[in-house]
């Protein structure tokens, strides 16, 4: 099977499942696992690099309000690769090529490519999805397993948490306007330990105000820039310190989105074990594959 993954957290599951060598082309941002670094890239971004946070923002809402995303397929190379299956999204608008375009121009390549979106909003969605594309490709063991693994690990952390004080949690997934995260971000709060006090699980991420993130009275403020790893969460953060001071939070820190928050891959597990090591350290190890969170001084 010759498969086209057009956004990152599709190529991330693919390979989890075995089927990395059936995979032909994916994003420009697709950047796991390091295999996927070596495959062609059929998408490419339209946003001059070195933007601010609000000129992304200003960019991406006008980019909505036009064209529909920031982001370039390559349709001749798509025709020439003749896949059997494109694999993209709608949930998020400018994520990735939009999934109009990509059936549209599905219809002019000989193979006649089967066309499945993932557009996950919940945790329990995410592993849905692994079966979406399990029966799409035939990896139905690797799947259960896949899935199995998964919950296995969602559980250990659940139980390590379940008897802590849970701290009240304030994820920022955006600085310039400011984002507090939505969808799966706020059950994997609830999982590691903590009380979401902005976001609403399942829900849009939604633009507010740092006077709101102050009323919420966080004790823990998670800085995950969506698409940033941390050292650029860090910056961003560390760019906003007189904002983040007035909310008053006891603790901020600046982790990777890029690999553990803003996909709804295979690694919000990651994120999941991430968090309970942030929320609790004394009761949820860190994994040694997954990157710390970095302390941002106020």
């Amino acid at each position: 099977m010759r498969i086209v993954s057009l956004v990152p957290h599709a190529t991330e599951l693919l390979f989890a499942l075995g089927l990395g060598d059936d995979v032909v082309a994916v994003t420009h941002e697709c950047d796991h696992p390091a295999r996927a670094l070596e495959l062609p890239r059929i998408t490419k971004d339209r946003l001059p690099p070195g933007l601010s946070a609000g000129e992304i923002d200003a960019a991406v809402r006008a980019s909505v309000a036009g064209e529909g995303t920031i982001y370039e397929l390559d349709t001749k190379l798509l025709r020439e690769l003749e896949p059997d299956l494109i694999v993209t999204q709608e949930l998020c608008p400018v994520c990735a090529v939009t999934y109009d375009e990509v059936v549209k121009e599905a219809e002019h390549i000989v193979s006649c490519p089967k066309v499945i979106a993932l557009d996950p909003t919940t945790i329990g969605e995410t592993m849905g999805d692994i079966r979406t594309v399990a029966a799409a490709t035939g990896a139905r063991d690797a799947a259960l397993d896949l899935v199995a693994r998964q919950r296995a690990r969602i559980d250990r952390v659940r139980t390590a948490v379940r008897s802590a004080e849970k701290p009240a949690v304030a994820a920022i997934e955006w600085f310039d306007p400011v984002f507090t995260a939505g969808h799966w971000t706020p059950q994997l709060i609830e999982l590691a330990g903590g009380i979401d006090v902005l976001g609403l699980p399942g829900e849009h991420s939604e633009q507010t105000t740092w006077d709101m993130v102050a009323a919420a009275q966080p004790e823990v403020v998670v800085c995950m820039p969506c698409g940033y790893d941390a050292r650029r969460s860090l910056q961003e953060a560390e760019q906003f310190a007189d904002q983040l001071r007035a909310v008053g939070a006891g603790r901020v820190v600046a982790v990777d989105a890029a690999a553990y928050f803003s996909r709804p891959g295979p690694r919000l597990v990651d994120g999941l074990e991430l968090l309970g090591h942030v929320l609790h350290p004394e009761l949820v190890e860190l994994p040694e594959d997954v990157s710390g969170a970095l302390e941002v001084t106020l």
